[in-house]
């Protein structure tokens, strides 16, 4: 296995709210597609939402229920707090902006702060609880 994340799928409640939050922080997509695969008891829909994002790698949003078809495990309840994604932006002030974009689109942020060690960041949990860290690192 090769050193890297290709994709990452967020199992969300809501596709339509979902996908406003990411758009609110600047995310460009098609919006809600493959829609025409419907799904049944087991198996799962193929509507999804993807975001395309710099270095090749997609953010794609999933029903809750149809990710747990898809993978064939249980639907289980929303759970946050045990990972966190990270953005790295290139500047202090850019992550204070876009924690203000999150919180002005609906996310609970929580404060920034400096660690001993330089980096300066804070987070947020998007509409269905996924926890995103925005960080400054000067020394990268």
């Amino acid at each position: 296995m090769k050193a890297r994340i290709d994709v990452i799928t967020l199992a969300v409640a809501n596709f339509e709210r979902a996908l406003a939050f990411y758009r609110a922080l600047g995310l460009q997509s098609a919006g809600v597609t493959a829609t025409e695969f419907a799904g049944d008891d087991t198996r799962p829909a193929g509507a999804i939402v993807m975001f395309h994002l710099d270095g090749g790698q997609i953010l794609a949003l999933y029903p809750r229920s149809e990710l747990a078809k898809d993978a064939g495990i249980e639907v289980g309840p929303a759970r946050s707090g045990e990972f966190s994604l990270g953005h790295i932006v290139e500047t202090r002030q850019e992550v204070d902006e876009l924690l203000t974009k999150a919180e002005a689109a609906g996310a609970l942020v929580t404060e920034v702060h400096d660690r001993p060690w330089g980096i300066y960041s804070g987070y947020f949990r998007d509409p269905d609880g996924h926890l995103w860290e925005i960080i400054h690192n000067p020394n990268m």
